[in-house]
């Protein structure tokens, strides 16, 4: 999946995106609307991961969606 696939899908995934990382506010996942790179940053910023942690992070949850699909 890439990242044009998930903001085309994001009103469709957002509630699993909230499920899976629970730290995050409503608002973040309104603000992001399917954005990769913005839901990585916020991850780090949460979570106080690296970027390659939460840019992992990020792809890992596309390919659950992938198999979801």
């Amino acid at each position: 999946m890439n990242k044009d696939i998930i903001a085309g899908k994001w009103s469709q995934i957002k509630g699993s995106a909230q499920a899976h990382w629970g730290n995050l506010t409503d608002d973040v996942f309104d603000v992001a609307d399917g954005s990769a790179e913005y839901l990585s940053g916020k991850l780090q910023e949460q979570y106080g991961w690296d970027r390659d942690q939460a840019d992992k992070a990020v792809k890992d949850f596309e390919r659950t969606l992938e198999k979801n699909s």
